[in-house]
């Protein structure tokens, strides 16, 4: 079995490391084809949702997750 590593980063997003499939609210696949891994927005602020594009340095986000 692959292994999938996902990682919360504070005040970022989820970085997800492995073989991954990305499905849609309809049930679509995206296509990651070439990428061995993704940065997931946990902010709402992306313009490129569901993928991180660094919005979250600007707009004040704020984490508190950690582990138990």
């Amino acid at each position: 079995m692959s292994d999938v590593t996902i990682t919360v980063k504070i005040n970022g997003p989820y970085r997800v490391e492995g073989p991954i499939k990305l499905i849609d609210a309809q049930g679509k696949e995206w296509d990651l084809t070439g990428k061995p891994a993704i940065s997931l927005c946990r902010c709402g602020q992306s313009s490129k949702k569901p993928f991180c594009d660094g919005t979250h340095n600007t707009c004040g986000f704020q984490s508190d997750v950690c582990a138990p």
